[in-house]
């Protein structure tokens, strides 16, 4: 399916690698210009470099995201689809959160998303064909132990995106969530390493216990994101999709 993005401007946050990576190469398989960001910046040069995006800014959205956005329409020469990511914040249960955990938290999760959306709103509405794209967490519909943070601020992610569904509409602006779960990232690894144990054999259990009895792949959400920002999705918006194979069922 041609998918009608060829030639359309995409700015994807967090995208070094794991999700936003993910997200970003499908795109630019189906023809997007695309540029990237991520804190590190030998790790975004290096996949900049490798998927063949358009261009590439070492950049924390948790203090920056404004100037991602100026550096993205700058060298793009506007924007089409922003999609926005960040890594996930630490884990932890909320007796053991410190108070100060919270505000970097807020500033990288939920923060980050209203300040992207803010500085790229302008270029989004110009556009025909304006799309907006965030990486949430199978945690917005049921929470994750250990990870109190990602549980309460991802969801206000989603309350974020269901409001602007309603208040884009009017200029043909689209706004969806992706909800992946047990998707093979750096970070799945990090919190199998962090339950003690085997990390190999950790992963094994957990891959063993989903519905299909494996991890899913980046390039799986990946492919969900290309086509929520296609023409032919133009009338879905204030959805959240599931990514999860299964590990949550819909409720109509």
């Amino acid at each position: 399916m041609d998918l009608r993005l060829t030639d359309r401007r995409a700015l994807v946050t967090a995208a070094s690698k794991g999700l936003g990576r993910a997200c970003a190469e499908a795109l630019i398989a189906e023809g997007c210009g695309v540029f990237i960001s991520s804190r590190d910046p030998a790790s975004i040069e290096a996949a900049g470099k490798s998927i063949k995006a358009a261009g590439w800014a070492a950049a924390d959205v948790s203090k920056t995201p404004e100037a991602v956005v100026d550096q993205a329409r700058a060298r793009l020469g506007g924007l089409d689809i922003l999609v926005v990511n960040a890594g996930g914040p630490p884990p932890g249960t909320f007796e053991s959160t410190p108070i100060e955990s919270w505000e970097a938290a807020f500033q990288l999760t939920l923060l980050s998303a209203v300040r992207l959306v803010k500085a790229a709103l302008p270029d989004l509405k110009k556009s025909d064909q304006g799309r907006i794209v965030f990486i949430t967490s199978i945690s917005v519909r049921q929470p994750i132990p250990q990870l109190v943070l990602s549980n309460s601020l991802r969801a206000a992610v989603t309350g974020l995106a269901k409001t602007l569904a309603r208040e884009l509409a009017r200029d043909r602006i689209t706004v969806n969530c992706l909800a992946p779960d047990a998707i093979l990232t750096d970070r799945i690894r990090h919190l199998a390493a962090g339950a003690g144990g085997d990390t190999e054999e950790e992963l094994k259990r957990r891959a063993a216990a989903a519905p299909m009895g494996r991890f899913g792949e980046p390039e799986e959400l990946g492919a969900a994101c290309a086509f929520l920002c296609s023409k032919q999705a133009g009338y879905i918006t204030g959805q959240t999709l599931g990514i999860d194979g299964g590990a949550l069922l819909g409720v109509y």
